[in-house]
């Protein structure tokens, strides 16, 4: 059986363990469940990962957008208030992420596979905060999840095939990308991301960037740090490629 790659988080220059990324992670199910609308109790992680799948199956996703409903309603007036007020002007969230073993394409190829098939479980498996992912008519990834640092879930779809509000540059060190952007339903661009992805030794290296409108506050460019280093520390685990 292959051993699970050593993950290291680098988060505003400090390099952080994948104990430090679980116990991260453990934090955020406890608010997930609450949000959900469940009993919060202590466990580990693999304990609460099983209570949030429960608890998402059990409500289902018409269950999920009731809870929610409110929640996205504000955020999605806050988004588009923030992004007409920022005039296409971004601010990041950026970490960096290096697995021990497997390669950029593998891992990247998994991805596109996931999102392509739909595949929601996979999606949701990999963060507390991720509470519906499903492709709508025009093959956007729909996204309801609640962004690190922010204390309303949000709803957006991202256009995989579609990188022309981004600001990020393409970094040609990085050969391997994933990028889209981030639109409200009536079209209106909130952000995107750039995931950018190169082999090192005998591992990978992850240089992953969410934009956000510019007058995003701060503790959200934070909190989302920890988002993307839990969610793609687990997508990375699961994929096999490390």
């Amino acid at each position: 059986m292959a051993t699970a790659p050593e993950i290291t988080a680098i988060l505003g220059g400090s390099r952080f363990t994948r104990f430090d990324v679980l116990e991260r992670e453990r934090e955020r199910a406890g608010r997930a469940l609450s949000k959900l609308g469940a009993p919060v109790s202590s466990g580990d992680v693999d304990q609460l990962r099983d209570a949030l799948r429960k608890r998402k199956a059990e409500l289902g996703h018409s269950g999920i957008e009731a809870a929610l409903s409110r929640d996205v309603r504000w955020s999605t007036r806050v988004a588009r208030l923030t992004a007409t007020a920022s005039r296409g002007r971004r601010a990041l969230s950026t970490i960096e992420l290096v697995a021990s073993q497997g390669s950029a394409n593998a891992f990247a190829e998994w991805f596109d596979r996931r999102t392509s098939t739909d595949d929601e479980a996979a999606m949701l498996a990999a963060h507390p905060d991720h509470f519906l992912f499903r492709t709508d008519a025009d093959g956007r990834q729909e996204v309801w999840e609640t962004n690190g640092g922010s204390p309303l879930a949000a709803r957006f779809f991202i256009d995989y095939d579609d990188t022309s509000s981004l600001r990020t540059p393409v970094d040609r060190d990085y050969p391997v990308q994933l990028a889209g952007v981030a639109r409200l339903r009536d079209g209106v661009a909130i952000g995107g991301v750039r995931h950018q992805f190169r082999d090192e030794g005998e591992g990978f290296r992850a240089l992953l960037t969410v934009e956000f409108p510019a007058l995003t506050l701060p503790t959200i460019l934070r909190g989302h740090r920890w988002h993307l280093a839990i969610e793609f520390s687990n997508w990375i685990e699961a994929s096999g490629c490390g």
